[in-house]
């Protein structure tokens, strides 16, 4: 199983690099003839192939909780704040939201080949992290714009990919941007380092949930209180939806019940 685990993920990759390239140098040479909306459909696109080609290659499936809680009309904001476990949730959410996406990045990603020459096209908000306080006035003012269209903006409060079972520290920007901006927070649980885990090469099949939860307003709300409750949410519903990735908490918590 290993074997064939390894070639379908050496697979996958070879789909990823062979697709991206043309991909990518259609978005360059397209971006000055369309709308900013265009650009990110057409680089949703892909990535949808992508997600696809890993449902296909590796047997990796999607299972979406909870559709009904986002926000409903073309211009209602939202900043969704997702758990970040592997790359696979940077693929799909693009590809299993109804909605345009910003994602909040650093500048560095945009000198990638291909890949960050059709991400500079999109209408993103990446960031220079030496700026400092800087850094976030501009991510509020991108942010706004973004929210006032229509395109909600996605952050991962952790700052980078967690192991599986693990609890990385929550950063207060998204909560922070979401109270400047008077929009909706929705937290997202995902289970994906169950197939895809973190600093791997190897993926495995089988079932990715991801679980939206409803939306928690930020009006009147601190920063550091709204991550509390953003975080609470996030990390009971991964108990809940991979307990056995967290073994010594499910043991405690029998132990408990029977006392």
């Amino acid at each position: 199983m290993i074997v064939i685990n390894f070639l379908r993920s050496v697979l996958h990759l070879l789909f990823m690099a062979i697709t991206v390239v043309p991909w990518a140098l259609a978005v360059v040479a397209a971006a000055p003839f369309l709308t900013s909306d265009q650009i990110y459909w057409m680089c949703a696109r892909w990535l949808k192939l992508a997600v696809d080609g890993g449902t296909v290659i590796l047997g990796i499936r999607n299972r979406v909780i909870g559709y009904e809680n986002l926000p409903v009309g073309s211009t209602a904001p939202a900043v969704l704040l997702v758990k970040h476990q592997s790359a696979w949730e940077t693929f799909c959410m693009p590809a299993l939201m109804p909605h345009p996406l910003a994602y909040v990045f650093k500048k560095e990603l945009l000198r990638v080949p291909f890949f960050g020459w059709a991400m500079a096209r999109m209408d993103m908000i990446h960031i220079d992290r030496a700026d400092g306080p800087r850094a976030f006035v501009k991510v509020v003012q991108q942010g706004q714009r973004l929210l006032d269209r229509g395109t909600w903006v996605i952050m991962f409060p952790e700052g980078t990919r967690i192991d599986r079972g693990q609890r990385g520290t929550y950063k207060t920007g998204g909560t922070r941007l979401a109270i400047r901006t008077g929009a909706p927070v929705i937290p997202i649980a995902v289970t994906s380092a169950k197939c895809w885990p973190r600093k791997a090469f190897i993926k495995k099949p089988g079932v990715v949930e991801f679980s939206i939860g409803k939306p928690i307003p930020s009006a009147g709300r601190q920063p550091d209180e709204l991550m509390q409750e953003v975080e609470a949410w996030i990390e009971a519903e991964m108990r809940r939806l991979d307990p056995s990735a967290y073994p010594a908490e499910s043991i405690a918590s029998a132990e408990t019940a029977k006392a």
